[in-house]
């Protein structure tokens, strides 16, 4: 029984995180050949076709990184998950307002406060499980690069 219900908050916890993701590539993805295609671009931008896969092994990453938590017995309290959720929701919600309503410098200011929100659930993370917390750094790091892709979008357009 305890394996059949590991095995269930293994996929809750990447259905979560996918469910973020299959929320934002809605915003996103009927907007790359029309209104981004159309945008000047900063420097370094990978083609379009590196962005799908390496969100889905973030998205990836950051499920296994809850499921870590979840499993965890004792140690962690309402806010671990709080800072888990929080900056999921502000992933997502970059993903709305960047390619959904078009406001770059609305979606830099997003992406600032998911960089803190992600900084957040790091510390917090690191209290229960120091793996979680490490498979947050490819995320946190990959939300940098974007933050200077997002502001580059925004200064050039």
């Amino acid at each position: 029984m305890n394996i059949l219900k590991r095995i269930g908050q293994f996929v809750a916890s990447i259905g979560v995180s996918f469910a973020a993701a299959g929320i934002g590539s809605f915003f996103t993805v009927q907007n790359i050949p029309t209104w981004y295609e159309g945008l000047h671009k900063p420097p370094l931008l990978p083609p379009n076709e590196v962005f799908g896969p390496t969100w889905s092994v973030l998205y990836f990453l950051i499920g296994v990184a809850l499921f870590l938590i979840w499993i965890q017995k004792g140690k962690k309290d309402k806010g671990t998950y709080v800072s888990f959720f929080t900056q999921l929701v502000l992933n997502t919600l970059w993903c709305v307002v960047f390619f959904g309503v078009h406001l770059p410098w609305v979606g830099f200011a997003v992406i600032l406060l998911l960089l803190g929100a992600i900084a957040w659930a790091m510390r917090a993370f690191a209290k229960v499980s120091k793996p979680a917390m490490w498979l947050f750094v490819p995320y946190l790091l990959w939300v940098i690069f974007a933050a200077y892709l997002t502001i580059g979008v925004a200064v050039l357009n």
